[in-house]
């Protein structure tokens, strides 16, 4: 199956063998998978004012044509198909044709480098690759043009940079030529999502490496809530770490004002924007280890509020679900790396504070070494499929480990009950670990702990009278409290309150 190859510029496309006088914007092509039960724009741009018609299926609407020829038409919303359709746009004699159109369900992949790790560089990828035909299954990769290696930009690559030429991208159906350079997260998430819904799935994948919350927030947001960042301010800006800061100066060289990915809003309007009137049903996002660089639990949760809450303004969509993984383990205890603690719970936090914000515990999956890269990928989308099957679509399958439902000191213990907690044990046959325990003084202490039922009891003979208790407080863990489904338990911190 031919593929065709898209560069993403200023919203729009030229589509091969077409005149210039009708184009379609950077969202729509071959083998493209539109929402499923929701109303679907097409939209692009002309250089007439002659009547435009969108033909899909049995439906046929008329476009509107606005301030500067841009067009858009409305399709009304359609159940799940496999059936590849033609989509159809007419303008007098210019017409376009996109081939193999699927319904079903659009999932956007996005985050910093462990979203954009890719299939090929996760283990057993030759299988996995040879095995990936599934024509339910499509992507819409955003191929960076610009890495921010440790080195300096060129004059080339920045004025690539100045047109917002940052991405490009191809619709594709999944197969062992197309899923190579696929996220390998948002590949195996698409993947077991399909199996669990039956239906095409469609996964828009944006990512770069090594970005900060405030790089994927709308230029908007920026300039109304975060005014000190704008212009060259953001180099010095107590919002962004010093490693992004300290990685952005290199790659731009001499001039502080040349264009670089980590700009603030920077990947948003040259990734994702383009995307804003293209119906999805949520995004999954792998993101957290430049912004978990500083401690300010505060600044962080406002940055990852404002960024769920705008994207879901920019979409169109306030309840849109957003399913974020959680930082997991890294064995390594370098200042870069010590406020991964913090971090989780500013995750956890903002996914207790806001309807339809999930957080995956995957504590269990990090790196045993100090690679900021863990290799398995595979169960972190499959348990993000799980997440969104059970969370979104109310599927019965098992979704969580055991999670904190109320902890009560009684004496020298502090028993702490559990949800999800059917089967409650340890994977080694030890006594659970990584809990610790204090009394009013807040110092804690590591905890005995034992299994009762659905409950772990804490004792340390350091805390006579425990008051307050949390689980996985730490950069690095070996984790073993999990449910009958395997599935770790959930990082909390009890504050006695």
């Amino acid at each position: 199956m031919k593929a065709l190859f898209l560069t993403i510029l200023g919203g729009s496309i030229l589509l091969p063998g077409v005149a210039a006088a009708l184009e379609l914007d950077t969202c729509y092509g071959d083998h493209m998978v539109l929402q499923q039960n929701c109303p679907i724009t097409i939209s692009g741009t002309a250089d007439s004012s002659k009547p435009i018609e969108v033909r899909f299926g049995d439906q046929k609407v008329e476009a509107k044509i606005g301030k500067g020829r841009k067009w858009k038409a409305k399709l009304q919303p359609m159940q799940a198909s496999a059936e590849g359709r033609e989509l159809t746009v007419t303008q007098g004699s210019d017409s376009v044709t996109l081939q193999d159109v699927v319904v079903g369900e659009v999932w956007i992949a996005s985050g910093q480098s462990n979203m954009l790790w890719r299939v090929n560089q996760t283990p057993g990828n030759p299988a996995t690759i040879a095995a990936s035909g599934n024509p339910n299954l499509r992507f819409f990769h955003s191929e960076p043009q610009a890495h921010t290696n440790n080195t300096v930009y060129s004059e080339e690559l920045l004025n690539r940079l100045r047109e917002n030429r940052m991405y490009e991208g191809q619709w594709a159906v999944s197969g062992p030529d197309t899923v190579a350079r696929m996220s390998a997260v948002g590949y195996y998430f698409g993947q077991k999502l399909q199996e669990q819904l039956g239906v095409p799935i469609g996964i828009i994948h944006c990512a770069l490496g090594g970005s900060e919350m405030l790089a994927w927030i709308p230029e908007k947001v920026v300039r109304k809530k975060y005014r000190s960042c704008l212009g060259d301010g953001w180099l010095k800006s107590k919002y962004i770490s010093a490693w992004v800061r300290g990685r952005a100066r290199k790659n731009m060289g001499a001039d502080p004002k040349s264009p670089h990915p980590y700009k603030p809003a920077y990947l948003f309007e040259s990734g994702l924007s383009g995307w804003s009137n293209f119906p999805v049903a949520g995004v999954i996002w792998y993101q957290g280890e430049s912004d978990a660089e500083l401690q300010d639990m505060k600044q962080n949760t406002q940055l990852l509020t404002d960024l769920i809450n705008s994207w879901r303004k920019a979409f169109k969509s306030p309840k849109m679900p957003f399913l974020m993984v959680q930082l997991p383990r890294i064995n390594d205890n370098t200042p870069l790396r010590q406020y991964w603690p913090e971090f989780r719970t500013v995750q956890a936090n903002v996914a207790a504070a806001i309807p339809g914000v999930e957080c995956l515990t995957t504590v269990d999956l990090g790196s045993t070494n100090s690679d900021v890269h863990p290799p398995r990928k595979v169960e972190v989308g499959e348990r993000l499929a799980a997440l969104a099957a059970a969370r979104v679509y109310g599927k019965d399958v098992a979704f969580t480990g055991p999670v904190m439902s109320s902890c009560t000191p009684s004496g020298k213990e502090l028993t702490v009950k559990f949800s999800h907690a059917d089967g409650l044990c340890t994977t080694d046959g030890r006594p659970p670990r990584h809990f610790e325990i204090a009394g009013s003084n807040g110092k804690f202490h590591p905890a005995n702990a034992r299994i009762e039922g659905d409950s772990v009891i804490l004792s340390s003979d350091a805390v006579n009278a425990p008051k307050q208790a949390r689980y996985a407080w730490a950069t690095f863990m070996t984790p073993n409290l999990v449910n009958a489904a395997q599935l770790p338990t959930v990082p909390f911190v009890y504050d006695g309150k």
